[in-house]
């Protein structure tokens, strides 16, 4: 009999959420792990600097440890046409005390040759401290598909790469489960689950609202999500991302997080969650 999968928590699931908050919301849904956004997916946006608060990285450690919650991915470093790995190592650094595995990439440069370099720069950087730089696809980035990011991490060929895949996003940039299911295995670490209606918005600010802001839970929406998981390794973690501004508040991020949780469960044919 498979094990059951393993499930954790993104940041966006409640992002006004402090990290150690996440924490005891995961142990009281029964899921395996968290992710941990220390720093903003634009300027200005809500993130956790762990890597500049002690205080507030010994808390997040305390409660990991009280409850047997792990941190699975750190969230997320954006390539652009300036970026200097070697300037995020205290992030790099502060993952590894987490007990990361994963980085978080966002690929937002649209020189493809630099944006190479500087990803494998990352990589060997990233490898230092046990984790791996998996590049999430987006729509809106030059990065858009599972097949460019394919591209990307053959021309890196890189030890820590990695893929991860995003339902909302893959569904909406040329949605190929035969490049999924193309995918070496040791690139997928993991992957995020959520619904969305289709076809999606037609504006990037369209596109980047509803992935921010009005994610389905598993099953409501258009996205064919078993095909879709059933063409990724079964042992993966499955990481929920369903931040939704209208519904989650009404029924309160707790119990809106179990919710997702129980849907993404049924949408994959799951009886029970693991153990920590």
């Amino acid at each position: 009999m498979a094990a059951p999968r393993r499930y954790t928590f993104a940041p966006l699931q409640a992002m006004h959420y402090t990290p150690p908050q996440l924490v005891q919301l995961a142990a009281q849904a029964g899921v395996w792990g968290v992710g941990v956004r220390l720093t903003p997916v634009v300027p200005g946006a809500r993130h956790y600097p762990l890597h500049e608060d002690a205080a507030a990285l010994r808390e997040t450690q305390a409660v990991l440890r009280d409850t047997g919650i792990v941190v699975f991915d750190v969230e997320l470093l954006r390539i652009g046409e300036g970026f200097d790995a070697a300037a995020h190592e205290r992030v790099l650094a502060t993952a590894q005390t987490l007990g990361a595995r994963v980085i978080n990439v966002l690929a937002d440069d649209t020189d493809l040759s630099r944006l190479a370099a500087s990803y494998a720069a990352l990589c060997e950087w990233a490898a230092r401290y046990g984790l791996s730089c998996d590049v999430e696809p987006t729509p809106w980035s030059p990065v858009r598909d599972v097949a460019t990011a394919r591209r990307l991490l053959q021309a890196v060929a890189q030890p820590n790469v990695g893929v991860l895949v995003d339902a909302l996003h893959w569904s909406r940039a040329a949605p190929s489960l035969e490049d999924v299911a193309a995918l070496p295995r040791e690139w997928v670490h993991y992957a995020q689950i959520c619904d969305g209606r289709l076809p999606g918005p037609s504006t990037y600010e369209g596109l980047i609202h509803d992935a921010r802001c009005e994610r389905l839970p598993p099953g409501e929406g258009d996205i064919d999500l078993r095909s879709l998981f059933a063409r990724l390794p079964a042992d993966v973690p499955v990481n929920i991302e369903v931040p939704n501004d209208q519904r989650a508040p009404v029924i309160g991020y707790d119990a809106w997080a179990r919710a997702c949780l129980e849907a993404a469960r049924r949408v994959l044919g799951e009886g029970a969650i693991a153990s920590h």
